[in-house]
């Protein structure tokens, strides 16, 4: 059973797989660990110290020519309408270059990545960059509460005063961007706080206006790549579903080996079903065309197919030991953002838990979840309404945009990566489509070139 990053783990509505790089900007381990003196060369580290509110809690190694990397630490309101309900420090990273640079705000959706990596529009730019890590993950937990504060406006609140407090020190032009459920806190954000950036470059986002209505995801996996692939996919879900018994003994044995449990989702045959029914949109998330000739064929061992969806679906996402961390990202699927269908017809017959890739099934009972079905559409109303300067990138091939946003005509637009999957990026764009983005984020914040300080632009691009 290999270790599951979060590129595997979050395939869903929204994955926080698009964090890795394409090109890593960061040391070796060991040295992105030490720390560094006392830095006394630009006055950054006093400017840091003296934000209200903020704690430095540490300068780390390993950031590329130009820049330094810090740790910090915001104390931010539970609750931004009610301040007796106490507070919590939510973890910051930023990578400095100058003052006088453009700053690119990092809305990760998740837990923070304490390596210094630049975003994609950070690279473009040359710019500062300011990573968020999403409320009610990683180490940024109220103590108290429960998840009644964990909304898309209570993150949006906190964006925007990471914002404020920030333009004290980087007073030029600012540009907001993630990728996945990243991008959609980033369109959230603007949706409360238009006027907090001056453009927001969205990465793989859906927009699920009605999580009744699912059907958009269904065609697409019904349609998407070639007939062969898509019924090599089938008929593999099915082999492995026929193989029941032995799949699950299996499943079983590696989690007794390694002493992983299965309370949340109820079952290791529960889990394994899931997996199964969740696979196809898996693939096509962060598979590409060339990867249809390994998917098993009717007449392949059951070792060979139970390695197989491991690989694709990651049999370890279902088990306590990894599923406790991301309860707070179904929590948001299941009582706002919304989830999606999958096709299901060609496994009539094979299938024993109803509903089994729903949220509720990754949350505990005793935690309660109503959902909000005004959420999203007011989200995608102002999207498509008032929503300005906003560019969405997105993979032809990426089933999480089955449904993807459709902004209005003030200075925004929506660009195909020709056959990119869940990782598409602006360097994935056809030429005309490339350079119109660049031609955007270099007319919003008002910057006559691209590319960071000391080097040659951005000639290789990095992931969310």
């Amino acid at each position: 059973m290999r270790t599951w990053t979060r590129r595997h783990l979050l395939a869903s509505t929204a994955s926080a797989a698009a964090l890795t790089a394409a090109a890593t900007v960061t040391a070796n381990p060991a040295a992105a660990a030490a720390r560094l003196p006392a830095p006394t060369d630009d006055g950054v580290l006093d400017a840091l110290r003296a934000l209200p509110g903020l704690r430095v809690i540490e300068e780390l190694a390993g950031a590329e020519p130009g820049y330094r990397f810090f740790v910090l630490g915001l104390r931010q309101p539970v609750d931004h309408t009610d301040p007796s309900a106490g507070t919590f420090e939510q973890r910051l990273t930023l990578l400095h270059t100058s003052v006088d640079r453009p700053t690119v705000l990092f809305t990760t959706g998740y837990e923070a990545v304490l390596k210094p990596r630049r975003t994609e529009p950070a690279v473009l730019l040359g710019g500062n960059q300011i990573q968020v890590e999403h409320r009610y993950f990683g180490t940024s937990r109220p103590a108290a509460h429960g998840y009644g504060f964990l909304t898309i406006r209570q993150a949006a609140d906190d964006h925007h005063r990471v914002v404020r407090l920030f333009r004290g020190l980087y007073r030029g032009a600012w540009i907001s961007t993630g990728g996945s459920k990243g991008g959609m806190a980033t369109v959230y954000h603007r949706r409360f706080h238009p006027h907090d950036v001056d453009g927001s470059v969205v990465y793989s986002a859906p927009d699920n206006v009605d999580d009744r209505e699912d059907s958009a995801y269904v065609r697409f996996l019904e349609t998407v790549g070639t007939r062969e692939c898509r019924d090599a996919l089938k008929e593999a879900q099915r082999q492995i579903l026929l193989r029941r018994e032995d799949m699950v003994a299996r499943y079983e044995a590696w989690a007794a080996s390694t002493g992983r449990t299965f309370r949340i989702v109820g079952s290791a045959d529960k889990a394994l079903e899931t997996a199964v029914l969740r696979t196809p949109f898996m693939f096509w998330q962060y598979s590409d065309a060339p990867d249809a000739a390994g998917i098993p064929a009717a007449s392949a061992t059951t070792d060979a197919l139970y390695a197989w969806l491991d690989d694709v679906a990651g049999l370890a996402l279902y088990t306590d030991t990894v599923a406790q961390d991301f309860i707070p990202y179904f929590y948001q699927l299941g009582t706002q953002l919304g989830y999606l269908d999958v096709p299901q017809e060609h496994l009539a017959g094979l299938l024993r838990h109803p509903g089994a890739i729903e949220p509720r099934n990754f949350v505990p009972r005793d935690i309660p979840m109503t959902f909000d079905a005004e959420a999203m559409p007011d989200i995608d109303r102002w999207v498509r309404r008032r929503g300005t300067r906003l560019l969405f990138v997105n993979g032809t091939q990426d089933p999480s945009v089955a449904e993807a946003f459709r902004p209005g005509p003030r200075d925004s637009r929506v660009l195909w990566a020709p056959g990119g999957n869940h990782h598409a990026t602006i360097a994935e764009l056809s030429p005309a489509d490339r350079a119109e983005a660049t031609a955007a984020l270099t007319r919003w914040t008002g910057t006559s070139r691209t590319g960071r300080p000391g080097a040659a632009g951005a000639t290789g691009h990095l992931r969310r």
